[in-house]
């Protein structure tokens, strides 16, 4: 059996040392892309919370290769906790993000015709109002936190200008998960 960090890298390795071949991929040079979705907030906490709201998110692309990105990116979350559908015990739980996103990414895209998959990462901040309360954790906090983004996506279309994407902030401070469900459009500046 191969290790899964063994397979990992290989088509790492193959992917970045083949692309270069490719000719259809998101777009090189500058475009902004736009995205608005279904916004979601998770605790770390194995409890059964969440809140439910609104998510969208701009970008300014720089495209370097047809493989690879930078992408300096500010968004908005609004999910807000309900408690309609808990039981007794979890009656006081909640978890809720309301924050303005600011930070950058890089984007790693599989160069294949019509559709592209990408992974994104990067680094942000959240500037906003978050509530993590449940058995083992109460935390309230107001103002910046540090975020790690992740996105697994597809661009799709002759020109890939169409974007079907799910987004997580990593918010370790808080004990959270803030995530959405996207679609997003691209377009040249």
């Amino acid at each position: 059996m191969i290790p899964k960090s063994f397979f990992l890298f290989s088509v790492l390795f193959i992917m970045i040392f083949t692309s270069h071949l490719a000719k259809a991929q998101p777009n090189k040079g500058h475009h902004f892309k736009a995205s608005i979705g279904l916004g979601v907030s998770i605790p770390f906490d194995e409890v059964d919370v969440s809140s439910v709201g609104f998510y969208t998110q701009g970008e300014y692309v720089f495209g370097i290769t047809r493989w690879f990105g930078i992408r300096p990116y500010a968004g908005l979350m609004l999910a807000s906790s309900t408690n309609n559908d808990v039981t007794l015990e979890q009656y006081d739980y909640k978890v809720s993000t309301n924050a303005f996103l600011l930070g950058g990414k890089i984007r790693l895209a599989i160069p294949i015709p019509w559709v592209a998959p990408y992974l994104e990462t990067g680094i942000g901040v959240s500037l906003g109002s978050f509530k993590t309360i449940t058995t083992l954790t109460n935390i309230e906090k107001d103002g910046f936190i540090m975020h790690i983004p992740v996105t697994y996506g597809l661009a799709i279309g002759r020109n890939h200008n169409f974007e079907i994407e799910i987004t997580f902030y990593y918010h370790p401070t808080i004990d959270q998960y803030a995530a959405a469900a996207a679609l997003g459009f691209s377009f040249p500046i």
